[in-house]
């Protein structure tokens, strides 16, 4: 889990991707027969095959976060989100920006709990003032969620698995494939978490002839929680339809026989809210059948996600095996 830990634990929100791409490049560079970053930001290493097909395979690098907008004269500092964020999952996690600098999430003690909003949330990083808050951080700095990695055994929680999580399945995807009859593009993302910008840009350099995402997805096993038939530790799960785009039967099809011929325990995903790459990549250019391998988590945009590792195996193992079948 060495390898997890450590993309789990490198500063990335969306939009300054530059720490955990440099890291992604290293990592996959001795796996692949090319690699390169495009002018948005987007890792795209290339594994040679026929050249006749080309395979797009994508993971976003970047993670949920908080930016700086306001300095109070007390030193404490406003936010605004950077990707999706519940308010009530924030008071009192600790943020931390990218020069080291920390702080903890509070809200204004007057605020109402049952009406909490982001404009009654403040970071406090210890200052005694402005000008000595502006020392340390600065109106436009972006901050992430601060957690240890912790393996409980079957189980791992981290913040950030959505989706380095998906970015750890590419890399042993590309680590473990043999034989390959197409050129296989394993493509880090950036910018998913605000609008699925870095797929839109590399599916269109690209051109694919199909792709899969890889990504998480929500859990219906916690109580009292919206019915959805994905659970924990019942293996990985093939995506039908989400918010964003219904998934090409096709590939719906090849990925579950893939799965069933490769004794790889599934289970199947609709995702009611939010949604991957592949509903940029799927209409890109003259539209591109795609679908997604999803890994289960619980308590997704929060700062300690957890998934299964028989999950993370089965879903790289669905992969590998659908890129040697393609």
């Amino acid at each position: 889990m060495e390898l997890l830990k450590s993309l789990t634990s490198i500063y990335g929100p969306s939009g300054r991707e530059d720490k955990i791409a440099e890291f992604i490049m290293e990592t996959i560079k001795p796996y692949v027969d090319e690699i390169s970053k495009d002018a948005l930001g987007n890792v795209i290493a290339v594994k040679k095959g026929s050249g006749q097909k080309k395979l797009m395979l994508t993971a976003h690098m970047d993670q949920i976060g908080v930016m700086v907008t306001f300095i109070d004269d007390d030193g404490y500092l406003r936010f605004t989100n950077i990707g999706g964020l519940n308010p009530y999952s924030l008071l009192f996690k600790r943020v931390v920006f990218k020069n080291g600098v920390e702080g903890i999430i509070s809200k204004e003690q007057k605020a109402e709990i049952k009406e909490l909003a982001l404009k009654d949330l403040y970071i406090d990083i210890g200052a005694n003032c402005k000008d000595e808050a502006k020392k340390k951080v600065n109106i436009g700095d972006f901050g992430v969620f601060k957690s240890d990695f912790q393996d409980l055994g079957q189980r791992l929680i981290s913040a950030a698995f959505d989706d380095r999580v998906g970015c750890y399945v590419l890399i042993e995807a590309a680590k473990r494939i043999k034989n390959i009859n197409c050129d296989v593009y394993f493509v880090f993302t950036v910018q998913e978490e605000v609008g699925l910008r870095g797929a839109r840009t590399s599916a269109y350099s690209i051109e694919p002839d199909a792709a899969i995402a890889i990504d998480v997805t929500g859990t219906g096993d916690i109580p009292n929680c919206n019915r959805m038939a994905v659970k924990l530790g019942d293996g990985v799960a093939i995506k039908i339809m989400d918010r964003g785009f219904i998934v090409h039967p096709k590939i719906k099809e090849f990925l579950t026989s893939v799965a069933e011929k490769n004794n790889i325990k599934y289970q199947y995903e609709i995702l009611e809210m939010g949604t991957t790459d592949a509903a940029e990549i799927h209409v890109s250019k003259t539209g591109v059948p795609s679908g997604v391998i999803s890994v289960p988590s619980r308590y997704v945009h929060s700062h300690s996600e957890m998934v299964d590792k028989n999950d993370v195996e089965a879903a790289i193992n669905l992969l590998v095996h659908a890129i040697e079948e393609f």
